[in-house]
């Protein structure tokens, strides 16, 4: 499985990015993908994250200004990113995890990242 992240670069605060993440390679039963990140000297964080159902989850830093989707024609998601702040920059990766069967570990694989960066 490999992931493609794209979409980051330079914004102003209070602007929009949209970051994208293709999966290709031999995958079944994908139990979710997302995205964390990660700034300098910082522990890399989750930022968002959409379960096979559709269900979502966003750190309260993002909560109402970013938006994960999913395209499962294209094995791929989105992270629409709006009201950026200078906060949010760092270098963001795509996750995907893959179900595994019962009692055995779930496969997690991880993009490169791209960079976002956010000036005042």
């Amino acid at each position: 499985v490999q992931l493609q992240a794209s979409g980051g670069g330079l914004v102003q605060a209070g602007g929009s990015l949209r970051l994208s993440c293709a999966a290709s390679g031999r995958m079944f039963n994908i139990n979710s993908m997302g995205w964390y990140r990660q700034s300098p000297g910082k522990q890399r964080e989750l930022v968002a994250v959409i379960f096979s159902g559709g269900t979502t989850h966003y750190s309260d830093s993002v909560k109402g200004r970013f938006t994960i989707s999913r395209d499962n024609a294209k094995n791929t998601a989105y992270l629409q990113m709006n009201g950026l702040k200078p906060e949010d920059t760092a270098v963001y990766y795509c996750n995907l995890e893959l179900r595994a069967p019962v009692g055995v570990r779930n496969s997690i694989y991880w993009g490169q990242g791209t960079q976002v960066t956010v000036s005042s």
